[in-house]
């Protein structure tokens, strides 16, 4: 009897350390993480003036993921933001609207599934990549203010292929869900990257209704030196981006080349960006000028100081979001010192 009863107990043993570890396979990870980003800052537009303290793109988010199995994964990403100056929340219902990105996707060797609201690859990849986002992560009154955004951010899915010999691939769609009456169209998002060592490349292309845009873009990290360049071809039909009453404004070409040297904790980042006339629209070239430096007290915060300068044609507004100022053809500029921590 005790041999048997010795017996029923490993079986036993076994059985619940195996429906333990099925358990375990099954458990979901959820991670916190965030970035506070803020800056005093001297802005001009035109003849109007300002000096403040301003947030730029601060926010918090949940990550996680689901071990299914087999390499698949099931997770999401949830993404608020908020004005790290006063404390209020962004979005159109507060904090906790997640207007960044509410995202839902499955993954596993053959790529990833991505369903919900995010922002389109093309942009990640080509005007946010490597130098081209310094000195301020491509944001507030430092950001890029000459690329041009086509796609639309919500109802979307994606399919993004594994790295197949340094190779990423990446398609999007924007579903309209129009009602009836509304003049809405699918957008469509495509988007390549292909990295070996220190040289990484980058194209994509998207259309939203009657607007697209194409971009090709290079990186390059040679020892403390970086430096990234784009171009991009738009085609504005839809007339939003210039002073022509609604109508189209044609096509443009624009560029950016920027470079970022890194010497222990101090890190220099200049750019120039220019953007050619819109051909529909006299007087819409303009040019940016980006000069910042970061000093990086960790891996997750640093001070920084920039200035940039945009020069407006008399049919364009670039850079406008800035609190001073409005209308066509006035330059702008910002100077400003910040702090940026992420969590």
């Amino acid at each position: 009897m005790p041999v048997k009863t010795t017996t029923v107990s490993r079986v036993l043993l076994a059985a619940l350390a195996t429906a333990g570890a099925s358990v375990a396979l099954a458990q979901s990870s959820v991670q916190i993480y965030g970035r506070l980003n803020t800056s005093l800052e001297h802005q001009k537009v035109g003849g109007s003036s300002l000096t403040g303290l301003f947030n730029n793109n601060s926010r918090f988010g949940f990550v996680g993921s689901e071990d299914l199995g087999g390499g698949l994964k099931a997770g999401f990403q949830l993404e608020s933001g908020f004005e790290s100056d006063t404390g209020a929340g962004t979005g159109s219902t507060g904090a906790l609207a997640f207007q960044r990105q509410s995202e839902v996707n499955l993954s596993g060797s053959l790529g990833k599934l991505r369903l919900g609201r995010f922002g389109a690859a093309t942009y990640f990849g080509i005007a946010d990549y490597g130098a081209l986002d310094e000195p301020n992560h491509d944001t507030g009154s430092i950001a890029d203010a000459l690329y041009d955004y086509v796609m639309r951010n919500t109802n979307k899915i994606a399919y993004r292929s594994p790295v197949m010999a340094g190779l990423t691939l990446e398609a999007q769609a924007s579903l309209h869900e129009k009602t009836t009456g509304a003049v809405q169209k699918n957008g469509y998002d495509l988007y390549a990257n292909w990295e070996r060592g220190p040289l990484a490349l980058g194209a994509g292309f998207t259309q939203l209704g009657d607007d697209r845009q194409f971009a090709l873009r290079g990186h390059y990290i040679w020892n403390a030196l970086q430096i990234g360049a784009y171009y991009q071809r738009s085609d504005n039909g839809s007339g939003s981006l210039c002073s022509n009453g609604g109508a189209g404004c044609g096509t443009r070409d624009a560029a950016r080349v920027t470079a970022a040297y890194r010497v222990g904790a101090s890190e220099l980042a200049l750019g120039y960006g220019w953007a050619s006339r819109w051909s529909h629209v006299p007087g819409s070239s303009a040019r940016q000028w980006i000069l910042g430096y970061n000093h990086h007290l960790s891996k997750r915060t640093k001070l920084y100081a920039a200035y940039t300068r945009i020069d407006n044609g008399s049919g364009v507004a670039y850079g406008y979001n800035f609190k001073g100022g409005v209308g066509y053809g006035q330059d702008a500029s910002s100077l400003s010192v910040g702090l940026r921590h992420a969590f």
